[in-house]
């Protein structure tokens, strides 16, 4: 019996049988019995990989994970039996679950009228419901869980559960879309009964948003590209059109509304100035977390068909309001959906303007966002203005220019995707791409100058060719993440030197990488002659 088990068993021993009933009933008081995993994960834990590297295990007792699959067990089961690197095993074993084990703060499956009110007539809340937090922080980004979950949504199909808490997802940022539609971060839903937490911050934002809904309101474009990226996924996986109701349709009108207002430019015609329907400023020495001219950010130009974001997926402001990757992202959604609507016996006139947004979106892209680079030739802008003026560089944050294959935007070997990459890959191509005596890959603003982040290596690895570039990336990613988890960064001088002992997105980056090379490259990390693997 684990020590957790016997304090529970202590407990409902001295509670009787009606209070032992009303522990279980209250998942707080199971959750308040686990240690914060925060602190557990910044310690080792047995048993050891026994591997070089001698890997911990990282997962939660079975009693303090936060939900169970019994077909993600079998698929940890599948693949690191087969693994010949026992430490690059104990990287997926704790990875792969991690969201699972880690971030599911509540979820309700609709058929107990427990996530119902009643008599709403708007129909808030109903049907299956989840609330997913990114790790260390007690709020749900739209970025983070949707990519949280994309490892399960191919084992949807097959468990139940799996499929209730995706869908729950789905429905649960449909109302945070719905009600705060320029924020990035949420707070726990209220028929959760869990408490908001103050994120800390000054924030001056408009449109004004409710702190007991809201955890943060950054307007970032890849936080809507991603809500519509969960329901194409789960649709395309489940051929389940469960999500599609009347909240959904609601949450996509208001997503349009908001591509609309910040597709507008800065001076209208007559060269008068226009104030964005957006505006944030928040009481900072870090320029990265506010946006300058009264909270509106550089002026845009008109006429690029472009869309404005006032952050980047790495939460911090963009220079240029036409961020590329997140526009790239956009427009894949969009088209995804439209497809998604047609199989699905949605309405054809909705499908054809989603279309036809989409399709208009990519042509801008390429009208404004390629430009010439002295050295590596035609390539991706990171951000424009619409007036000329580009960024050029790349973060290690998704959307990035590096993952346009992996967004569906390009094709991997496309000329100008091709010299993108080689320009963010390098050191006189891109200013966030750091090295040192033992890490290197690229940052971003967010972190510093010195730390690197996993995440731009696994990345990296997705979008190569190169079975020696590939093992290069995972073996790098392997050895500084000695914790057994994979960390927000990495000081390119220090691997011991990291951010975030406990980050579910990185994690979940790490899964859907092995789980790539499996599929078409089992040979990296199964051995030579290796059948492929997919779940």
């Amino acid at each position: 019996m684990t020590l957790l088990a016997l304090v529970l068993a202590l407990s409902l021993a001295g509670l009787g049988a009606r209070g032992a009933a009303g522990l279980w009933d209250e998942p707080a008081i199971l959750r308040r019995a686990c240690p914060d995993y925060v602190s557990y994960a910044s310690t080792p834990h047995p048993p050891y990989s026994g591997g070089s590297l001698n890997l911990p295990f990282q997962r939660p007792a079975l009693e303090c994970r936060t939900f169970n699959s019994s077909v993600v067990e079998q698929v940890i089961e599948d693949v690191t039996s087969r693994m010949v690197d026992k430490d690059l095993a104990q990287l997926f074993r704790n990875a792969f679950p991690n969201t699972l084990d880690t971030t599911i703060r509540w979820h309700v499956d609709g058929s107990t009228g427990e996530a119902r009110k009643s008599k709403n007539q708007n129909a808030q809340w109903e049907g299956p419901q989840s609330f997913i937090v990114t790790g260390d922080i007690n709020a749900e980004w739209l970025r983070d869980s949707t990519n949280q979950l994309a490892n399960y949504q191919i084992l949807a199909k097959r468990d139940q559960r799996l499929s209730s808490l995706i869908l729950g997802a789905i429905n649960t940022q449909a109302e945070f879309v719905i009600q705060s539609p320029y924020c990035n971060a949420f707070q726990p839903p209220p028929p959760s009964n869990i408490p908001p937490t103050n994120n800390g911050q000054d924030d001056q934002v408009h449109p004004a948003y409710e702190p007991s809904v809201v955890f943060e309101c950054k307007y970032e474009l890849d936080s809507l590209a991603n809500f519509l990226a969960l329901a194409t996924d789960f649709y395309e996986n489940t051929g389940s059109t469960d999500f599609l109701t009347s909240r959904w349709y609601t949450a996509l009108d208001t997503l349009l509304q908001v591509l609309d207002a910040q597709s507008q430019p800065t001076f209208d015609d007559e060269g008068q100035y226009v104030t964005n329907q957006y505006t944030f400023q928040r009481t900072t020495t870090l320029g990265t977390e506010t946006l300058n001219l009264a909270g509106v950010g550089n002026p845009l130009n008109s006429g690029t068909g472009l869309i404005r974001s006032a952050f980047r997926p790495s939460d911090d402001s963009t220079i240029m309001g036409f961020f590329i990757p997140a526009n790239a992202m956009m427009s894949v959604q969009l088209q995804r959906t439209a497809a998604m609507l047609r199989s699905a016996g949605g309405r054809s006139d909705l499908a054809d303007n989603l279309e036809s947004r989409g399709r208009r979106l990519r042509q801008a892209i390429q009208d404004h966002a390629i430009v010439n680079h002295p050295k590596y030739g035609d390539v991706y802008a990171f951000e424009v203005d619409g007036y000329g003026s580009r960024i050029l560089m790349d973060d290690a944050n998704v959307p990035s220019l590096l993952a346009l294959p992996i967004l569906g935007f390009v094709d991997q070997d496309d000329t100008v995707y091709q010299n993108t990459r080689k320009m963010v890959l390098s050191k006189d191509g891109n200013p966030y791409y750091l090295t040192g005596s033992a890490f290197h890959g690229i940052g971003g603003p967010h972190i510093g100058l010195e730390n690197a982040w996993p995440m731009s290596l696994l990345v990296q690895a997705m979008t190569s060719d190169s079975d020696d570039e590939i093992t290069r990336c995972i073996n790098l990613v392997r050895n500084s993440s000695l914790l057994g988890l994979i960390h927000e960064s990495i000081d390119v001088n220090n691997i011991r030197a990291y951010t975030r002992p406990w980050f579910a997105w990185a994690n979940s980056v790490f899964a859907q990488t092995i789980l790539k090379i499996a599929a078409e490259r089992p040979h990296l990390i199964f051995g030579e002659g290796a059948d492929p693997y997919n779940p």
